[in-house]
């Protein structure tokens, strides 16, 4: 499966192919690569790859599952980036930033899960985040919403028929997610403090910062959830005009 899209704000829509594109090795400068990828896979094999902290990290897992999907995932994000920088995964040394966002000279990226789903968005120097989120069909938890949401948000999720508001409450969750995880903020930024557009129909938008009326101009979101069923996934990136790609990733 392989997916594209050029203007910002719009759904990623998939188109099926035959065969993958092939792969470049320079981390893309114009464009966002995501990679859909199942993290089901034998931790044995990606193990070796790890840096230690990696591996004590997953030693800390009191459940196999989590331990499990967390090799492989670190394994995953190893060979992908190996593949575009052209090292060996296990030569890869991560830095992280303040709030432990790993990053890595040369190239942006960042990772999301939710159960055995993973995705990996890579970029060139464009700060970048990505989130997803299994759609469930329980209606959108009020205390959540009005916790944690802007006035307006909550106003526009409200507003939803009730059917609709699951959906509508993973879009503006993704979104927020996804912005928060590309600035390298962490917790230190209340996630009332901007304002996503979240309306079935609605283009994926950052509209308003409380630190910055200018800050929407620098940055585009994408809806990414078309390309991944029964999920709900946004990307950020603080630049305009790129296209983003989503990709299955098969070694």
């Amino acid at each position: 499966m392989i997916a594209s899209v050029s203007k910002p704000g719009m759904p990623v829509e998939a188109r099926r192919r035959g065969r993958e594109a092939p792969l470049d090795t320079t981390p893309p400068a114009t464009e966002v690569h995501v990679w859909g990828a199942c993290l089901e896979g034998d931790p044995a094999e990606f193990w070796p790859s790890l840096a230690e902290d990696e591996r004590a990290a997953a030693r800390r897992f009191r459940f196999a599952v989590h331990r499990n999907r967390y090799v492989v995932g670190r394994g995953l994000l190893r060979r992908i980036l190996g593949r575009y920088l052209d090292r060996d995964p296990g030569e890869l040394r991560f830095e992280y930033g303040r709030f432990g966002k790993p990053e890595l000279a040369g190239i942006a990226f960042n990772v999301s899960h939710s159960d055995s789903l993973a995705l990996f968005a890579v970029t060139g120097r464009n700060e970048v985040g990505v989130d997803v989120e299994r759609l469930r069909p329980e209606p959108a938890e009020e205390e959540v919403a009005e916790r944690f949401f802007s006035p307006a948000e909550v106003d526009v999720l409200r507003s939803l028929p009730l059917a609709e508001q699951p959906r509508g409450f993973l879009a503006c969750w993704t979104r927020k997610e996804a912005f928060i995880k590309a600035r390298g903020d962490g917790l230190s930024l209340a996630l009332d403090s901007f304002d996503v557009t979240l309306r079935p129909g609605d283009a994926p938008a950052l509209m308003r910062t409380a630190w910055s009326p200018s800050e929407p101009d620098h940055w585009s979101l994408f809806d990414l959830s078309t390309s991944f069923p029964g999920h709900v996934a946004a990307l950020a990136v603080r630049r305009r005009g790129l296209d983003v790609v989503v990709r299955n990733w098969t070694d």
